[in-house]
């Protein structure tokens, strides 16, 4: 069977080809892909590429769907069950996996960069990245899970603690996950957002002002939010690195006498642990972080480029595909 998926052949273009639906090996998942979500993370993978990046590629990290067909070793999974993906495939013996860190997993396989992603009708995973969905979770909310998986690494590295004051740099999909998950784990949140009408629907500022953070994390891919943060962090505060930036820009002004004198810390954090989706898709299940209201566009696979010149405008808040939906369908 051959079903029309997004592939990106070469850096810079997308396209549409008929594309066989893999069945699964001993070990795996095939999903029928009921949505999948679209990040920016997606939009730099098709215009400029990526670090971890295999071409060619079907996109798409963010998946929720049904379980089509099952391997012979797979237990505890039924066909027709509704699941969410984690992304990654870790090998489980290198230091990183034994630390409990299997995103920096030596042999990491991330889904959409170095495997085939949810950018199509069906998509066939390793079983071990399956996990069932919450009774009653919807599904157009549960494909938050792995975006919010990746604030939830962040803020852990970041050690916040219940009534810390926590600064974030952008009010984009990750900076309200960052906001409201912040919130959920007892801190005060402050959005820092230069565009109004992200900064209208979050309640956020356009700068710090006087503010002095105990936590601030950087959504955004811009040098000058990384300045303004470290200028706004509290004696041993924490400044976790959420958002990469270009080569070019890739050469921030960072005082190592202030990191000294205050007792400061700087922490990358990048993508997620399968323990993180276990633990968004329960705080989404239980309304601890509320997601529905972040959902802007609901669109066909089949318009996948205006879907991109959303996110490349920042014009919605989180846009969904459907690999199902007809193109005609508004």
């Amino acid at each position: 069977m051959r079903m029309p998926s997004v592939q990106v052949v070469e850096i810079g273009c997308f396209e549409f080809r008929e594309m066989p639906v893999q069945p699964p090996g001993d070990d795996e998942v095939l999903i029928r892909v009921e949505v999948t979500g679209l990040c920016r993370t997606d939009l730099k993978i098709i215009r400029v590429g990526h670090r971890d990046l295999v071409l060619p590629r079907v996109p798409g990290e963010e998946v929720v769907g049904t379980v089509e067909a099952l391997g012979r070793r797979v237990q505890g999974l039924a066909l027709g069950e509704r699941v969410y993906v984690y992304p990654g495939v870790w090998c489980g013996r290198c230091p990183a996996c034994r630390a409990g860190a299997e995103n920096l997993c030596r042999e990491m396989q991330i889904m959409g960069f170095h495997r085939d992603g949810g950018f199509g009708p069906y998509v066939t995973v390793p079983a071990k990245s399956v996990m069932p969905l919450p009774d009653g979770l919807a599904t157009d909310e549960a494909v938050l899970a792995e975006p919010l998986s990746c604030v939830l690494n962040a803020l852990e590295l970041g050690r916040l603690q219940p009534g810390e004051h926590l600064g974030i740099w952008g009010a984009g999909p990750a900076g309200t996950l960052l906001a409201r998950a912040g919130r959920a784990l007892g801190a005060r949140t402050q959005n820092m957002e230069p565009d109004r009408r992200r900064r209208d629907l979050i309640g956020g500022l356009e700068t710090a002002g006087e503010a002095c953070f105990d936590v601030a994390v950087v959504a955004v891919g811009d040098k000058g939010a990384y300045r303004e943060a470290l200028a706004h962090l509290a004696p041993r505060g924490r400044l976790v690195v959420f958002s990469g930036l270009s080569p070019a820009d890739d050469q921030p002004a960072v005082s190592f006498n202030q990191l000294h004198y205050q007792e400061q810390t700087l922490v990358g954090a990048y993508g997620c642990c399968y323990r993180h989706g276990q633990a968004a898709l329960a705080m989404i299940a239980e309304a601890r972080v509320p997601v529905r209201d972040m959902i802007s566009h609901r669109l066909p696979l089949a318009k996948l480029d205006e879907a991109l010149r959303l996110v490349e405008t920042r014009a919605g808040m989180k846009i969904l595909l459907d690999p199902w939906q007809k193109e005609t369908t508004s």
